[in-house]
């Protein structure tokens, strides 16, 4: 027994110890913390409700617990038992009664929240609707009322409700973006979740895969970029606009064609069964992770985080399903002309 309490001791410092390390590892744009729209302040305000009751419980024992410790401590020569209180109605009914009014206080806002956030808006005529579908280790956009679909960046309009429709077309995934909602999965088999979130905001927030999914389940992020009305509204006819001109070298263009379009689509040629390429150039990042560097410090060049995934995609997202190009038949050159085309394919 010595011998464990010992080994416990020696423990317990080296585990505080981590536990402050990792506490600092958390990403500040994937905090549930800071709450940007109003369903998340609605999750929010669920958790303080019941760390607060928590805490006067904590402090209520713990009083109780140093008054009896106190007061009813054993003196000098003492030597009877102390009366018995077990069996006793009233402390049952007591210590009954309060944890059931606490149950109820913290029930109530909590199926209030429960229904709120399952309010989809679907049927508001009002509402951008956008239908969601996860891949491995992608997520597709596809804005049904105005035909437009992309990948990764999920633009929005500010204080405009979003109503979304999730599915999948691979293994189970979980839809998150901790400072606008909570989490709701894409399931298999043509099932279709439903919900919908706003920013009431401009900004960029950062979104993740939440159900683990694969190898690559780390790196399956996305970006929601809120926007006002107008810059909504460049953007779609931004992206309905004809496709820019291609590769300008023929050569190069016959192999984009080939290559890439069989499975991509750039503005109104090839098809969408990879992630959308229209005006990949605009994009806060490259495959999700490799951050541009007009977005953040930590960013390198568009053109550089291209030329990385496109020469070696599985060093980036082990596991997807994109094919190496040089299988495809693209030499080194013709990878890096590529990644030069789509860094410079900008949205108007």
């Amino acid at each position: 027994m010595m011998k464990t309490w010992q080994a416990v001791k020696r423990l317990l410092p080296m585990t505080a110890m981590f536990g402050l390390f990792l506490a600092g590892c958390g990403r500040e744009d994937l905090s549930v913390l800071r709450p940007q729209g109003p369903q998340a302040e609605m999750s929010y305000g669920l958790m303080e409700l019941s760390i607060s009751i928590m805490i006067v419980v904590l402090l209520i024992v713990f009083t109780i617990a140093a008054y009896v410790l106190i007061r009813f401590r054993r003196k000098p020569g003492q030597n009877e038992i102390p009366e018995q209180v077990e069996g006793s109605i009233k402390l049952e009914i007591l210590w009954t009664v309060i944890p059931l009014i606490l149950v109820v206080v913290l029930a109530v806002p909590t199926v209030k929240a429960v229904f709120a956030a399952g309010d989809d808006h679907a049927n508001d005529k009002d509402a951008i609707k956008v239908k969601v579908t996860g891949h491995q280790y992608w997520w597709e956009f596809e804005y049904t009322d105005y035909k437009v679909t992309t990948a990764q960046d999920l633009i929005i309009p500010v204080g405009k409700d979003i109503a979304f429709e999730l599915e999948t077309k691979d293994v189970l995934h979980s839809f998150w973006v901790p400072s606008l909602s909570g989490k709701i999965d894409t399931n298999p088999a043509g099932t279709i979740n439903r919900f919908s979130f706003s920013a009431p905001n401009e900004g960029v927030y950062r979104g993740k895969c939440a159900e683990l999914c694969g190898p690559s389940h780390g790196f399956m992020e996305f970006k929601v970029k809120s926007v006002s009305e107008q810059d909504f509204q460049k953007w779609i006819d931004s992206m309905k606009a004809p496709v820019a001109v291609l590769p300008e070298d023929p050569a190069l263009a016959e192999k984009f064609k080939a290559a890439c379009l069989t499975c991509h689509a750039v503005g109104d040629q090839g098809i969408n069964n990879a992630p959308n390429l229209t005006g990949i150039g605009s994009r806060e990042s490259i495959a999700g992770i490799l951050l541009n560097d007009d977005t953040r410090e930590d960013g390198a060049p568009i053109e550089e985080n291209l030329k990385t995934w496109l020469h070696d995609p599985q060093s980036v997202k082990p596991g997807n399903l994109m094919p190496n190009p040089k299988d495809l038949g693209l030499s080194d050159a013709e990878i890096d002309g590529i990644a030069e085309y789509l860094a410079n394919y900008k949205l108007d």
